[in-house]
């Protein structure tokens, strides 16, 4: 676990960084309400460029009370660190819901944006049907990328337990390599792996989850918190949530600025990607499409192939909680 300290300066020039009018809307909100219960927050760290909102939010969450802003390393994976040593995270879409199913005490509160995922397969793959008998690299099994593809494989009538090869790498950002090295026929790109393929012309996409249907009609990142977090502090789960939701707005309506935001905060060096990704993806969507539904839509993928035990309903019944997005999508309706 590492603790990252801003100084005033640094707060200042990123406060200005992020516009005088969404900071002084944010500031006006907070000091309205009660002050949080406690004083520190602490996010899992991933470093993922389309995380953006969860990165920007360091400003806003400082005004909504919160002295103390820490990031925890990954252990695992982004569920099992949230369970145990952090509050909130962002995760790619499905991957919470084998942690749901197997009881680990957290709970989806917010959707961000929709795609970000692209698949690249080697010739002559065109489809993902035509992946069956096939290689495909991920991190580990149960991961993130794992999970992903085995509810888009179980949408198009394949069984992801025992109709591809999957290659483990241990390491997140190995899978890539093997792809280019002809070990694998498929691997699941994530930012900033699809831009960086395609600025070295490899654009061997067959699915994207930003344009492709159904899965660009649902969330991709979600944000999740740790269930005692989330019922010993109500007032600071809200303000919480609200500079996540403030700093979606920011990288939606002001993307250039957010982009700034992650190369100066070290989150991404490269400040054409970082706005590349931040033009392609839509993070107002968390004020108009329904969370629920995308959890629905994976947890029944999984369940039919048998990689979750718990029904769509069950997952949702115990492991989301949206009165907090609810109430907030009421409060910054404008």
């Amino acid at each position: 676990m590492h603790l990252k300290t801003m100084s005033r300066r640094n707060f200042l020039i990123g406060a200005s960084a992020l516009g005088a009018a969404s900071i002084m809307g944010m500031a006006r909100t907070a000091s309205a309400e009660p002050p949080p219960e406690i004083a520190r927050i602490r996010l899992v760290d991933i470093g993922a460029i389309c995380f953006a909102p969860q990165f920007v939010a360091e400003y806003f969450l400082r005004l909504e009370g919160f002295s103390e802003v820490e990031y925890v390393e990954v252990r695992n994976s982004i569920p099992a660190t949230l369970s145990k040593s952090a509050d909130f995270a962002m995760f790619g879409g499905p991957s919470i819901l084998p942690a749901i199913d197997k009881g680990l005490r957290v709970s989806v509160v917010a959707g961000l944006h929709e795609g970000c995922w692209e698949l690249f397969a080697r010739r002559p793959i065109d489809s993902i049907s035509e992946l069956r008998n096939r290689k495909i690299a991920i991190t580990a099994l149960g991961g993130v990328e794992h999970v992903w593809l085995s509810s888009i494989l179980a949408y198009v009538g394949m069984d992801p337990r025992t109709q591809v090869e999957w290659i483990t790498t241990g390491r997140f950002g190995d899978a890539k390599n093997l792809y280019l090295d002809g070990r694998a026929d498929a691997f699941f790109a994530f930012p900033p792996e699809p831009q960086e393929l395609r600025a070295n012309n490899v654009e061997r996409v067959i699915m994207n989850t930003t344009i492709d249907r159904p899965w660009s009609q649902y969330f991709c990142c979600l944000l999740g918190g740790r269930n005692e977090f989330i019922e010993n502090y109500p007032i600071a789960t809200k303000r919480a949530l609200r500079a996540i939701l403030k700093a979606a707005d920011v990288c939606s309506q002001e993307p250039e600025r957010a982009a700034r935001v992650l190369v100066e905060g070290g989150w991404e060096p490269r400040y054409d990607i970082a706005l590349e990704v931040l033009n392609t993806l839509s993070y107002d969507r968390w004020r108009t499409d329904n969370p629920e539904d995308s959890i629905r839509f994976h947890a029944l993928r999984l369940h039919e192939v048998g990689m979750i035990k718990s029904t769509p309903q069950e997952i949702i019944d115990r492991g989301t909680n949206f009165s907090f997005l609810n109430d907030l999508k009421k409060e910054l309706k404008a």
